[in-house]
């Protein structure tokens, strides 16, 4: 079968998206799919992953075992994707690529959230100077795409495209852009070393990133009872869309269930996308651009309106105050260190009782990292469990 005609792949791109018959190509040359373009097959690779199936069992705000209704890296992924197509449509980006990385770009999580990735980060840096740089998750997810995945026979990773894996590579240090640099010179490192920028389908998974992020946890908080919409009347972009809501629809004052606040955030999702979508216009009509390597020389282009922008800061500072450092949410969260770091000592002591592929390795820290990164919150607690004999987290 011949390979898919360029003008199925690219006839609604805009010149500056990124196109897959012009891709950079994997760090190890494929054949073309006859069916598929070069970042649907990201997709498709991403999508039968084990490190994306392990996402439905890893925390974002509340664990696995708090509510089964509550977002997981998985869903938050998922809606991220969803975003991140809606707004590439409007802008002719190119959708594939987007979903291929909002599906990835947390692949390198760790269990229990931020809490595990801030426990892995000291544990690293505790360790000593070959290790003092710590953990990035960004860094992990990009480490699971090229080294950690185990699917092939002929490469270590799932050898996607240099554009997916440059927009999974959302923030780097500078120290470890070097040493990504060392290994593949121009490669995906090399623009936090000359701090120029991605691809506007990289830069717009960042922002769907923020604004998922942002909606679902005022739903998951409500619906924990750690946060209430007395509360969120306190918050601006929020409250516009409730008051809105009750004025067309008054008799949901009063009445029992969710629907007052799923519409509230429907809303408030919606006017997120379409501020985006002018606000990018606009920046775009202001420097017209011809290929996607003159985005890389721009300035970020993916934005909000200044005043989209000041709201948005405004949500995250109340969830980061009133969700975020809750004390019930905090009580889990000090037990979940205590876990990451607990398993750190004892893998480190004793790397047999890692799983073999991962206690063979020389650089047994790294290793520890990649072992306990690679884990679901229930896993972790289990093997936890099972060295300790404590449960911290029922």
């Amino acid at each position: 079968m011949s390979a898919l005609p360029d003008a199925l792949s690219t006839r609604a791109l805009a010149p500056y998206a990124c196109d897959p018959g012009q891709s950079r190509g994997r760090r190890y040359p494929e054949a073309a799919a006859p069916t598929r373009s070069e970042f649907q097959r990201d997709r498709d690779r991403i999508v039968h992953s084990t490190a994306f199936r392990r996402l439905v069992y890893k925390t974002q705000v509340f664990l696995n075992h708090e509510g089964d209704l509550f977002r997981t890296r998985m869903t938050h992924s998922l809606e991220v994707a969803q975003l991140g197509r809606s707004i590439a449509r409007s802008l002719r980006l190119n959708e594939d690529l987007v979903e291929a990385i909002a599906l990835a770009h947390d692949l390198g999580h760790t269990p229990f959230g931020h809490a595990g990735q801030d426990a892995l980060h000291e544990c690293l840096r505790a360790h000593g100077a070959a290790d003092a740089d710590g953990f990035e998750h960004n860094l992990q997810s990009l480490r699971v795409v090229d080294e950690l995945e185990e699917r092939y026979p002929r490469y270590n990773g799932l050898n996607l495209s240099f554009e997916t894996r440059e927009g999974i590579l959302k923030h780097c240090s500078q120290a470890h852009a070097r040493q990504i640099e060392a290994h593949e010179p121009g490669g995906v490192g090399r623009r936090f070393i000359d701090r120029t920028q991605p691809s506007l389908e990289a830069q717009l998974c960042n922002l769907a990133d923020e604004i998922a992020y942002n909606a679902h946890d005022i739903d998951d908080g409500v619906r924990s009872g750690l946060i209430t919409l007395e509360q969120l009347q306190d918050v601006p972009l929020f409250e516009r869309y409730r008051r809105q809501t009750l004025e067309e629809f008054p008799h949901l004052a009063d009445q029992p269930g969710r629907r007052l606040l799923y519409e509230a955030i429907r809303r408030m999702l919606s006017q997120q996308v379409y501020d985006v979508i002018e606000a990018t216009a606009e920046a775009l009509g202001r420097q017209p651009l011809r290929h996607v390597d003159e985005v890389r020389q721009a300035g970020p282009l993916l934005c909000f309106t200044p005043t989209m922008r000041a709201e948005s800061i405004q949500l995250k500072q109340f969830l980061f105050k009133n969700l975020y450092r809750h004390p019930s949410v905090m009580e889990t969260t000090h037990r979940a260190r205590q876990v990451v770091h607990e398993l750190f000592e004892r893998f480190l002591r004793e790397p047999a009782e890692m799983r073999p592929r991962f206690a063979v390795r020389s650089d047994t820290a790294r290793a520890v990292a990649d072992y306990i990164a690679g884990m679901t919150d229930r896993y972790a607690l289990r093997e936890h469990e099972r060295l300790t004999g404590q449960r911290l987290l029922a």
